[in-house]
């Protein structure tokens, strides 16, 4: 339940009235208002929509303890939500996550009225909220920082990661090992093509370790996996980025193919699979150089499908 500091104030003594206005005005903002408009943006998906995961972009952190607004939660969130999501439901599931090289929360008051939070569940220091059988309705979103630190952040929509249809043709849900930023199951046909997957390039691991011919910075984990049922086509993972990046894919036998600027576009890595086997195939986008980067990877069987 939120903590009104306006009750605790009819509460308390006369002589607490009297308090210099920047302690008042300090206490008065110390809770989150639900009715506010949300600093990035207000945003409707219906069950099923087509760029999954949607993403948006914003900041975290803020000036109020998430801990002050319901048992559990962690980090320093805003007053304003960061995002507010009307979703109409289906039949499948709705995770919410976050994305950033810093440690953040998330804190969301659903259509039910309750609080939810979470830490570290989406990977590293990310973290994810998930239904499996999500309420149609508001959801209001702050994304938090766990050490008080304001950092860039994306927040990710998504209803594929952990089960159900994705509403593409040959594409589904996907329940088997999953990367930092997700997995799906994609059959031979799979529509749309290319699949695309919005991630963070980079890491503190050295990808010559993972096999010859690897080069770049990547993350000791994949960045997504994908579960594959082959049919006649090929299979193509390419990176689209404004920064040199660097590509390595890894079948389930541990073979690895890697690239650094076989892509359309300069510096953009490309790994082009002839005759793929079904299964499931790891992914770790790289930078060439240390730091990370935002990219775009996809996964097409048209050897000249990019975005």
């Amino acid at each position: 339940m939120t903590r009104s500091i306006f009750a605790v104030g009819l509460a308390m003594a006369a002589g607490l009235l009297l308090a210099t206005p920047a302690l008042a005005q300090k206490q008065a903002y110390q809770t989150v208002d639900t009715m506010a408009r949300a600093t990035y943006g207000d945003y409707r998906l219906n069950a099923g929509f087509p760029d999954d995961p949607y993403v948006i972009y914003l900041t975290s952190g803020g000036q109020i303890d998430a801990s002050d607004v319901a048992d559990g939660c962690v980090g320093m969130v805003a007053q304003a939500p960061d995002a507010q999501l009307t979703y109409s439901a289906g039949n499948l599931p709705l995770i919410i996550r976050t994305s950033s090289s810093n440690d953040t929360t998330l804190l969301i008051n659903g259509p039910d009225g309750r609080w939810y939070c979470d830490d570290d569940s989406g990977g590293g220091t990310n973290a994810e909220i998930s239904w499996s059988n999500p309420g149609s309705g508001v959801y209001d979103i702050w994304v938090g920082a766990y050490g008080g630190d304001s950092a860039p952040a994306e927040l990710r929509i998504s209803e594929l990661y952990s089960g159900g249809d994705g509403g593409g043709g040959g594409g589904g849900g996907y329940s088997g090992s999953t990367g930092t930023f997700g997995g799906i199951s994609l059959n031979s046909g799979f529509t749309p093509d290319p699949h695309t997957v919005y991630l963070t390039a980079g890491g503190g691991y050295d990808a010559s370790r993972l096999g010859s011919g690897c080069v770049g910075m990547v993350a000791d984990d994949p960045d997504y996996v994908v579960s594959y049922r082959s049919g006649s086509f090929p299979l193509v993972f390419g990176v689209d980025a404004d920064r040199d990046t660097t590509l390595i894919v890894a079948d389930e036998n541990d073979r690895y193919w890697c690239d650094d600027d076989g892509g359309d576009q300069a510096l953009n890595p490309r790994v082009h699979i002839t005759n793929p086997r079904s299964g499931e195939y790891r992914v770790w986008v790289g930078t060439y150089s240390s730091g990370n980067s935002p990219a775009t990877l996809y996964v097409t069987e048209l050897a000249g499908n990019a975005p």
